[in-house]
């Protein structure tokens, strides 16, 4: 179901409240990237993929892949909000038996297209689903879609798959990077720099767009885009806050890694629920 801007944007807000809920009752599990995706996967899961929630393996929908897979708990809240599985499942994140595993696991849940833990694998896979649709199956109308973290950039990995992409042309490949400028040691640039980041993807052979990761229609206008392009893969570098939406977590890396408890997972959904202070609780202005 496509939605409107304006209802993706309130989607994007609805996900970052399951975020925060799920990772204080979890207890463990990654807040800021998280976060920061979230406008990004309701733009996915609301206008970009072509997917049937009620048919998960549908032989004609789009694949989407998620390479740093400790955000997923993101993934895992728009899939809930588009209609994959009942939201009131969220409350078991990372719990024994639970479908909802720390790191996607692809058997386990339908929708979940790849199973992604070690950081550095996930344009490999997009590369070799890409490749098969577009020179051994000869499908055209799919696309292939996968989410990367800048501090991900570091694994070796990256870049031959890159090199791949490149080399075939595999212009049913989009991928989008969450340029965030944080890892879990620190600043990207401190740790390992990754600029001219656009240069170094055009050298491969791709087309290189750059965007805010959290304007809705620049996010849906950069996909449009990329599957106009019919002769080299299109990598999409979404500039995004980590800890979106919650200002105690904003740019600071040491929330990469670290749930809320509950008196800041509280503090978080009062944010989040209240715009950051723009509305009143019966949705008054202020």
């Amino acid at each position: 179901m496509k939605l409107t801007v304006s209802q993706i944007e309130q989607k994007a807000n609805d996900i970052r409240e399951d975020i925060i809920t799920m990772l204080e009752h979890a207890g463990s599990g990654h807040s800021a990237g998280p976060l920061g995706l979230a406008d990004i996967f309701a733009a996915l899961y609301f206008s970009i993929l072509n997917i049937r929630p009620e048919e998960p393996e549908w032989e004609g929908r789009d694949v989407f892949f998620l390479s740093n897979g400790h955000t997923v708990p993101v993934q895992y809240a728009a899939m809930a909000e588009a209609g994959f599985f009942d939201k009131e499942e969220l409350m078991t994140l990372r719990q024994a038996g639970s479908r909802l595993q720390g790191h996607p696991e692809r058997e386990k849940l339908p929708g979940i297209e790849s199973t992604s833990g070690p950081l550095g694998s996930g344009l490999s896979q997009a590369a070799g689903y890409a490749y098969s649709l577009q020179h051994i199956d000869n499908v055209h109308n799919r696309f292939v879609y996968v989410m990367m973290g800048d501090g991900e950039l570091n694994e070796g990995n990256i870049w031959e798959a890159a090199m791949f992409a490149g080399k075939y042309k595999l212009s049913q490949l989009i991928a989008f990077i969450d340029r965030n400028n944080i890892q879990i040691d620190g600043a990207t640039e401190d740790v390992m720099p990754l600029e001219d980041l656009k240069g170094k993807w055009e050298s491969f052979g791709w087309h290189v767009l750059e965007i805010d990761g959290h304007n809705i229609e620049s996010i849906i206008d950069a996909a449009s885009q990329g599957r106009a392009i019919t002769n080299r893969p299109t990598v999409i570098i979404a500039h995004t806050i980590p800890g979106k939406g919650v200002d105690f977590m904003e740019y600071d890396y040491k929330w990469h890694g670290m749930p809320p408890n509950s008196e800041q997972a509280a503090r978080a959904l009062e944010k989040l629920r209240t715009l950051d202070g723009k509305i009143t609780h019966e949705g008054a202005g202020v």
